[in-house]
């Protein structure tokens, strides 16, 4: 592809986006009905859905920790999401790496300590994919874990940026995520004002990085902003339910 497919001269992205423009959010909670909290969570053609289970008695109790909750993550993508033929086995090397890196950042936040010798399990679907699965995915699971009344610290988001025509973009889209160019995920305990999560492939001068989280970050707060609306809407139809 040439240099200018993907920032045109007049400043605008494949999908219409301004360089520092997201993809629009959307979400929804309480949509898996047996879980102890769930949620749907989009960034444009990007949907995921999460749900929680727990806390509750250790499965495996060689597993059981005595002094906190045992977090476990399973990722996964559907065979539909992408749109290729090719079925991936379950326990591939990538979805292996992603439940990781949701476990850990979910860990981050969950205060683990006031649940000790119980287990929390979080479930994470991509349903369509578009660039920023893992983004999306930390995303509901946090929506997930609120809706399960689970104690944290404080909410995590995640957003990504990428650099691509010498212009840093937000919230990259499949086309944009395969160009090949550097990406920064990052994700933010937005009111402790943390990074609990930064990956990077391929390499950036040190001051275009900068400029690169500098973004992603800006989009983990915008992202935080929405989430809390999410759940003060969900909080006052619980109310208005309950007749408080």
């Amino acid at each position: 592809m040439s240099k200018t497919e993907y920032v045109s001269p007049e400043g605008l992205r494949l999908d219409g986006r301004r360089p520092m423009e997201m993809r629009q959010l959307r979400a929804e909670i309480g949509t898996v009905a047996k879980a102890n909290g769930s949620a749907v969570f989009e960034m444009g053609n990007t949907k995921v859905i999460a749900a929680v289970y727990g806390p509750r008695e250790v499965q495996n109790r060689s597993q059981q920790l005595n002094d906190q909750a045992l977090v476990r993550c399973e990722y996964s993508m559907a065979n539909f999401s992408t749109g290729d033929r090719m079925r991936k086995p379950k326990g591939d090397r990538r979805s292996t790496e992603i439940s990781l890196v949701i476990r850990q950042t979910m860990e981050a936040c969950i205060l683990t300590h006031l649940m000790p010798r119980s287990q929390i399990d979080i479930f994470v679907q991509v349903l369509q994919a578009d660039g920023g699965t893992r983004s999306a995915c930390i995303n509901a699971a946090t929506l997930a874990l609120a809706d399960a009344g689970i104690p944290m610290r404080d909410i995590v988001t995640s957003c990504s940026a990428g650099y691509l025509n010498s212009t840093p973009l937000l919230d990259l889209n499949y086309i944009e995520d395969s160009a090949g160019g550097p990406d920064v995920t990052v994700g933010i305990l937005p009111k402790l004002d943390k990074v609990t999560l930064l990956q990077m492939d391929a390499k950036l001068p040190v001051d275009i990085f900068e400029n690169v989280m500098g973004l992603a970050i800006e989009g983990c707060k915008a992202i935080a902003n929405y989430i809390r609306e999410v759940l003060l809407e969900n909080t006052k139809q619980l109310e208005y339910r309950r007749g408080l």
